[in-house]
């Protein structure tokens, strides 16, 4: 980024906050990366575009709106450890963690449940599984429901567990909105960091009632593309002749965020609680 469109983008925030128009993303063709997504890295809501980060907010908590949701867990396990700011391709992975997708060439095991890397302890601490699994979805941030899509994947850590104090794992929360009758789409959710742990953990509880004036705007934000790739498991691969790298497409968090935190009632209140990059 040259330094005249950082400083730009520094003091005009609102410039990025609709994303590229169709006529900017055809001329730029491959060359433009506008994914976007929510990472809570560091125990800090980030707000990511095209891999780099944009801004961060402080607070502890966030609300959204889930659109859409992957109707199962999915799972990816990679060779040796992670290495920061590094695209490897996983050696397996599954969109339903019930078996590898069609297109693994060597699966670990046939099956998700059988699989020795699934198991705990299996990776190189000894605690946790080696095949990681998370849960995609597809939130928009309540003060704009039909702004952005912002793709949220929540990880295991996050998703299996019960209660505690009003708050959920994510799981545990839909499977209350159910029992009482509430679809993801018509209650704000709240998204707030667990501090009893050391690493990254979100738990979620019901924050409000989404405006009835909102709901055609919901339900059409689940139908989008944005929404549509948000849940699905995309894969980077290598490609083998050539030496060149081939994103068939890549196992990232896509964020869309229009404005953020969802406590802030005013839209220049939301862009400002963005500690710009």
């Amino acid at each position: 980024m040259s330094t005249e469109l950082a400083t730009l983008l520094a003091n005009n925030p609102l410039m990025i906050q609709s994303g590229v128009d169709e006529d900017t993303a055809a001329v730029a063709g491959g060359n433009a990366n506008q994914t976007k997504r929510l990472s809570i890295k560091g125990g800090v809501f980030r707000k990511m575009v095209g891999g780099k980060e944009v801004g961060s907010i402080e607070d502890r908590h966030m609300n959204v709106i889930f659109v859409r949701m992957a109707h199962s867990a999915s799972r990816q396990c990679y060779e040796g450890t992670y290495e920061e700011g590094k695209t490897v391709s996983p050696i397996c992975w599954s969109n339903d963690s019930v078996k590898p997708d069609a297109d693994v060439e060597h699966p670990c095991a046939p099956t998700c449940d059988v699989c020795p890397n699934s198991a705990k302890g299996s990776n190189d601490s000894g605690v946790g599984a080696k095949c990681k699994l998370s849960w995609r979805t597809a939130v928009v941030l309540p003060q704009d429901p039909s702004g952005d899509v912002l793709e949220f994947v929540v990880p295991a850590a996050s998703t299996f567990g019960k209660e505690e104090n009003g708050r959920w794992p994510f799981k545990s929360y839909i499977g209350m909105l159910a029992n009482n009758n509430v679809s993801k789409g018509r209650v704000v959710t709240k998204i707030q960091f667990d501090t009893k742990v050391q690493f990254p953990k979100v738990l979620f509880s019901p924050a409000g009632a989404v405006d009835p004036k909102d709901y055609d705007a919901i339900t059409a934000q689940g139908k989008t593309p944005a929404a549509e790739s948000a849940i699905k498991l995309s894969i980077y691969k290598k490609k083998e002749t050539a030496g060149e790298d081939v994103s068939v497409s890549e196992p990232t968090v896509r964020e869309t965020t229009k404005r953020a935190p969802a406590q802030a009632t005013d839209a220049s209140e939301v862009v400002k609680k963005w500690t710009k990059k």
